[in-house]
């Protein structure tokens, strides 16, 4: 009598606890949508083991080698799943791995590309430990920017195998190897990944999830274009004695004042312009594929060149032309013995936010309220780097940011919430599974 009186109260207390606490299986899901967020859920340890078996290969972009052991590592979970995977090599000149493809041909639902990446920032020998777990979190080579993302994908896709709803699915998965520093020209490196993208409906990428200052988790519906820019200024030598006089002001008080005319002139909500690197002096040399430059100059001569080298982050192309026309005025009004010229590169062409990024994000959005997630919201375009998913976002629907959480991404304490992982994995299998029914 006493166990069942036990039994009965510790019941109550259950009941009790349930009404209060929201149940783990939301009122949103369907029967076949709750056996998938159980799928994922069930297997959380072996998604972290395999994320763990991937951050201990560094893959640093140059590292061809590293890149291309991490893609085998994913494409055997994708042959598993019974993707047809291919390897896609780039011109040996470019230095890079190349990319993982898979692909699954159905006949139902949108056609969706899957996006990830397999390089990280830390080359061989970087001082960052490969996986270092303390607790909830993780510190580790890529953790979040990439891996955790990539492990997302495959989770999700694993939980819809074991659900049996992923057969009938059109699916294309591209997990670049360069995405870090992509191969140029990037018509080639990312030729094919463009390719896919105009024979699907929807693009899903899994760069790190962010969350925004209210604590709410966010994705991405937009992301700034980004550009180079190279400043080169002429001045007259001479003797310092004569500076501001007959031999005008001198390469590098010219250089200052442009860069202080775009700093106060230029400037503009979503626009950011940065010199991050600057030499000057009587002999200047700038190596671009080392990212290193060499400056002689005594100071009792007037510097007769300096070089600026700097990135450009803009909204949309109207935003681009009007910074690209001020920053040319500015430079045209030189100082009195000085010349100057600027030019400029595109890279990353901007991913505007749309009505059909809208949308996706509203779907994403209510799966995560449906799993009982809570809500996610959009996070600023300015609020985020440059990223694959803008090569393809011009050509179909796109959503970004929808793979693991972590911080200190491209530091050396890039680390990652153990349990976003789980529910990236829960996010995005509903979102893949109700696009494709």
């Amino acid at each position: 009598m006493r166990k069942m009186r036990g039994w009965m109260l510790a019941a109550a207390a259950t009941a009790a606890t349930a009404a209060i606490v929201p149940s783990a299986r939301a009122d949103g899901l369907d029967p076949t949508e709750q056996k998938i967020v159980a799928e994922v859920r069930a297997h959380a340890p072996q998604a972290l083991a395999l994320l763990e078996q991937s951050v201990r290969i560094n893959s640093g972009t140059m590292n061809v080698r590293g890149v291309r052991d991490v893609g085998q590592l994913f494409r055997k979970e994708f042959d598993a799943l019974g993707f047809a995977t291919r390897w896609i090599d780039l011109p040996p000149a470019m230095g890079r791995a190349g990319h993982l493809v898979a692909t699954r041909e159905g006949n139902r639902g949108k056609r969706i590309l899957l996006l990830g990446h397999l390089d990280t920032v830390f080359e061989p020998g970087a001082a960052v430990p490969m996986w270092e777990r303390q607790g909830d979190r993780v510190r580790g080579q890529g953790v979040s920017d990439m891996k955790g993302g990539d492990v997302i994908v495959i989770e999700a896709l694993r939980a819809l195998h074991r659900a049996g709803v992923l057969d009938g699915a059109r699916i294309a998965v591209m997990f670049t190897g360069d995405e870090e520093e992509a191969g140029e020209p990037t018509s080639v490196s990312r030729g094919d990944m463009q390719a896919l993208a105009k024979r699907s409906d929807v693009a899903l990428s899994f760069e790190s999830s962010i969350t925004d200052s209210k604590g709410q988790t966010t994705a991405t519906v937009g992301r700034r274009a980004t550009a180079t820019w190279e400043l080169n200024v002429k001045g007259r030598q001479g003797h310092s004695m004569a500076v501001f006089g007959a031999n005008g002001y001198g390469a590098i008080y010219e250089a200052t004042r442009i860069l202080d005319g775009f700093r106060r002139d230029v400037a503009e909500p979503g626009l950011t312009f940065n010199p991050g690197v600057i030499l000057g002096g009587t002999d200047v040399a700038y190596d671009d594929a080392g990212a290193r430059g060499t400056a002689f100059g005594k100071t009792n001569v007037i510097a007769n060149a300096a070089v600026v080298k700097g990135d450009l982050r803009y909204l949309d192309y109207a935003q681009r032309d009007r910074a690209h026309a001020r920053m040319r005025e500015i430079v045209a009004h030189n100082l009195p013995g000085t010349n100057a010229t600027i030019a400029f590169q595109d890279a990353y062409p901007p991913m505007a936010v749309t009505p059909g990024n809208l949308k996706l994000l509203d779907l994403y959005a209510r799966a995560s309220r449906d799993a009982g997630l809570g809500p996610v919201v959009a996070l600023p375009a300015e609020a985020r780097g440059a990223g694959d998913i803008q090569f393809v976002a011009p050509l179909v629907d796109s959503l970004d940011g929808l793979g693991a959480s972590g911080t200190g991404a491209h530091s050396p304490n890039e680390d990652l919430d153990v349990g976003s992982i789980e529910r990236g994995a829960v996010r995005a299998a509903l979102l893949i599974y109700r696009l494709t029914r």
